[in-house]
């Protein structure tokens, strides 16, 4: 039965990674046109204003590609651990992948120290492609190691070490990448990226999964892409009837 589990989590998350290249270029194809139509003569900082109309959209679109994501992590897997893990092999992959699709088509980046637009809820981030990178990967072997837990029965548990962790290390990336409201606001150069808060907030997270709890079923009392205890009592003997005939 665990060869079976593995084989399931694993094709399940083969197809999750297919999902988000596949993604990965389809957001790459939308930078090449938007930076054809409004960054002829290259993308680089400061950053040249577009129109409102078109920044609605984008952020709207942005909003879009996180439900997509969030619902290929719930079709994935069917605990919520393994669902969220599954979230974020999703986004990882999409992430990365954006930036090689960028690569073949247009030669960008050149380098991983090169700045991007990274997001641009509910302001713009701001940051080098090679913060990005980091965080992806960190999101790509966290969320396959939730989701191999959960489907050997070994299900995680939220610990207040865990969530302070993750909650550091996000409210640390994030400022890192929107603190700079003149280089995203007001079109002026960015300052230097604050890569030691690249380094705290990444390790948060790093901590945050390693201080996970772990338990030997998940909560809802299914395990996932295995058995679940309504299946496991059908397996068992039912009792003999009272007139001893079966």
């Amino acid at each position: 039965m665990l060869r079976a589990q593995d084989r399931g989590w694993r094709g399940r998350l083969i197809w999750n990674a297919v999902f988000g290249i596949a993604f990965g270029y389809v957001e790459a194809a939308v930078v090449v046109y938007l930076r054809a139509l409004y960054y002829p003569g290259g993308f680089a900082f400061p950053l040249k204003a577009i129109p409102t109309g078109m920044i609605g959209v984008e952020v709207f679109r942005e909003a879009a590609t996180i439900v997509m994501l969030v619902a290929v992590g719930v079709l994935t897997c069917r605990g919520r651990w393994g669902r969220f893990g599954a979230f974020l092999v999703a986004f990882g992959v999409w992430d990365i992948s954006f930036y090689l699709w960028l690569m073949a088509l247009v030669r960008w980046p050149s380098s991983l120290f090169d700045w991007d637009i990274l997001f641009l809820i509910p302001v713009p981030w701001i940051g080098p492609v090679v913060a990005a990178v980091i965080i992806a990967l960190v999101m790509i072997v966290g969320g396959c190691w939730l989701v191999m837990m959960e489907s050997r029965g070994s299900g995680v548990a939220m610990t207040w070490q865990s969530f302070a962790a993750g909650v550091i290390g996000t409210v640390v990336l994030l400022y890192s990448f929107m603190y700079d409201t003149d280089a995203t606001l007001r079109g002026a150069m960015p300052r230097a990226y604050p890569y030691w808060m690249l380094i705290v907030g990444t390790l948060g997270y790093i901590a945050g999964f390693g201080l996970l709890g772990r338990r030997s079923a998940p909560s809802d009392g299914n395990t996932v892409f295995g058995e679940s205890q309504g299946a496991k009592l059908e397996g068992r003997s039912e009792e003999p009837p009272l007139d001893g005939k079966r």
